[in-house]
């Protein structure tokens, strides 16, 4: 079962980013701030949840929360600092958004860059432990997948509003025939290797 909070501190803010093994888009964080006596029976990592049930929390979390906020890092950022450090700046971009000076984070993962002087740790798995890491997962996912559709809207080939990015079939189909967008991670491998450096060349 999931529980409200590690540190016992009222603002302990839950992060989580959704997007890194994507080839294509941002990579996306959610904060989120729960009160401390938190529940909901259906909230766990996103990847294990329907669409449907996404929306559905997404809309509660937003209301409940104490404080949450979402932001971005783009695919040029990504490229230019990685996707292990961009996770990471995507999260404390989150954190400057919020209205509040966190007294604790809690992190999904095994890894985490400082944020300001503010104390940390990081959960393994945190988004099936922790309500607001759960909630905070939530947040980034459905914020990502509603910026891939609207932009499979304008690039429609790569199937953006099926895949989200990620590396399917039908994605690595588009780029070869295709080649990259202006939204696709150049420093990822788009295709298999020799295609890939192919596909870098005609950018």
């Amino acid at each position: 079962m999931l529980i409200a909070n590690h540190s016992g501190k009222l603002l302990e803010v839950g992060l989580d980013e959704a997007g890194r093994g994507c080839l294509a888009g941002p990579v996306v964080a959610g904060a989120v701030v729960l009160p401390p006596d938190y529940f909901h029976p259906l909230l766990t990592d996103s990847k294990l949840l329907s669409a449907k049930q996404r929306d559905q929390l997404r809309e509660e979390i937003c209301r409940e929360a104490l404080h949450w906020a979402v932001a971005e890092v783009s695919p040029r950022e990504i490229d230019q600092i990685n996707i292990l450090n961009a996770s990471f700046l995507a999260m404390h971009r989150a954190l400057d958004l919020l209205p509040i000076t966190p007294e604790y984070l809690l992190v999904d993962g095994n890894r985490f860059t400082p944020y300001k002087d503010v104390p940390h740790a990081c959960m393994v798995k945190g988004d099936s432990r922790f309500f607001h890491i759960a909630a905070a997962s939530v947040l980034a996912k459905t914020h990502r997948d509603e910026r891939m559709i609207r932009l499979g809207a304008e690039f429609p080939e790569y199937k953006w509003e099926q895949n989200a990015g990620y590396p399917t079939k039908v994605h690595r189909n588009a780029i070869r025939e295709y080649g990259a967008s202006p939204h696709h991670r150049m420093t990822f491998r788009l295709l298999p290797e020799a295609e890939s450096a192919r596909v870098r060349k005609s950018v």
